[in-house]
């Protein structure tokens, strides 16, 4: 159920410094860092084949969104052509005049590629067991509050008549 989901907690360094709220992912006390495989008790082979069939499936997700942005260029290409030839149709019916430039107009901007901005990089926690139980605990009690709140209209009143009296015989 957690297999692909991530969950963010904005904490102050004081309580990541904590070594009972959370501890930092590849330190060698949670179990992912160095040596972290022999202590789960598997072996080099079996770590070795996993990394394998991982690096299989990515290769085949680049493959496969290789494949999808050609298709999506061919028909990107196929409605450019025949675009350019209906433009190509109205500009030679025009004069040549029309390139000239107008006083007081913009140049177009310049098409230097502007280096990507570095994204970036937090360091990553993972909460120790009964931090995430809390957390866990608060989460459903959240849903069931928000629940009873969405069933309790759907609900039968109390009634408002008292009841008869009948006196015991």
């Amino acid at each position: 159920a957690t297999v692909n989901t991530v969950d963010f907690l904005y904490t102050c360094d004081t309580h990541l410094s904590d070594p009972g709220f959370a501890s930092q992912v590849g330190s060698s006390n949670d179990g992912v860092g160095a040596g972290a495989a022999q202590k789960m008790g598997l072996s080099p082979e079996e770590i070795a084949k996993v990394k394998a069939e991982w690096e299989e499936r990515q290769k085949k997700k680049a493959e496969k969104a290789k494949e999808k942005e050609k298709e999506k260029d061919k028909d990107n290409d196929k409605d450019k052509d025949g675009k350019d030839s209906e433009d190509k149709d109205k500009s030679s019916g025009k004069e040549s005049g029309s390139s000239k430039k107008v006083p007081g107009s913009l140049s177009p901007p310049s098409t230097t590629p502007t280096p990507p901005t570095p994204t970036p990089t937090h360091q990553r926690y993972t909460l120790h067991r009964d931090i995430f139980a809390l957390r866990l605990a608060e989460h459903r009690r959240r849903r069931q509050a928000a629940q009873a709140k969405q069933l309790a209209p759907r609900l039968p009143g109390a009634p408002m008549t008292p009841l008869p009296s009948n006196p015991p015989s």
